[in-house]
């Protein structure tokens, strides 16, 4: 199975979900794989990619002979939009499916963590949400907690229904988190019926599609 960690946007926290994901999937008896296609803002060792793969190499020791290159196939040093950071380097979708394939062989579920959030552009034409279908990967659409999360929310639920990409979402609670309650939860309570909260029963619903 493969899990995309994506978000509403750039700093929602899906690295930390990330690697909350690995340690989840370990207690449940699952050898974990990760794969962040593409970070920007490298200067020397990617950041993010360099934390998933100790974090994993720890949980699944298959992939000690894997490198960060394996892990992180496309790094740039400008910290912005890969279709900009990248310069005149292109960015296929095949190495990245590639190098998927090799991980894939040494674990029993991949998460791939995004770039900041769906419409982040890859290309001139190709977009994140755009990589997450083409990698035929199941999404989960991290949010924030602050105030302008529901707006940010339904519009990204919205474009990955619009594509039909298979997807749950999970608030991260971490920023208002005294006002969270009083200011957005009523609306996300009413209007989805519940706010997942819990990871652990986020990841859940991937693993056994049929519980509530």
């Amino acid at each position: 199975m493969r899990i995309f960690v994506t978000a509403t946007n750039t700093g929602v926290g899906k690295t930390h979900t990330t690697l909350q994901l690995l340690d989840i999937a370990s207690k449940a008896g699952l050898r974990p794989g990760v794969i962040k296609p593409i970070e920007t803002g490298v200067l020397g060792s990617p950041v993010d990619g360099s934390k998933l793969f100790a974090k994993c190499q720890e949980l699944n020791p298959s992939l000690k002979p894997l490198s960060l290159e394996d892990i992180v196939p496309y790094q740039f040093r400008l910290p912005a939009a890969p279709y900009v950071a990248k310069g005149d380097t292109p960015i296929k979708i095949e190495k990245i499916q590639k190098k998927i394939a090799k991980i894939e062989k040494l674990c029993d579920i991949l998460f791939i963590e995004g770039a900041g959030g769906l419409m982040v552009p890859i290309g001139k034409d190709l977009f994140m949400i755009d990589l997450i279908e083409s990698l035929g990967a199941k999404a989960l659409l991290v949010t924030p907690s602050r105030l302008g999360c529901i707006n940010d929310t339904l519009l990204s639920l919205q474009a990955l229904e619009h594509k039909n990409i298979p997807h749950h979402w999970y608030l991260n609670l971490y920023e208002d988190r005294d006002s969270f309650f009083e200011v957005s939860y009523p609306f996300f309570k009413d209007y989805f019926g519940f706010v997942p909260l819990d990871l652990t029963s986020v990841f859940e619903r991937y693993i056994h599609p049929d519980v509530a």
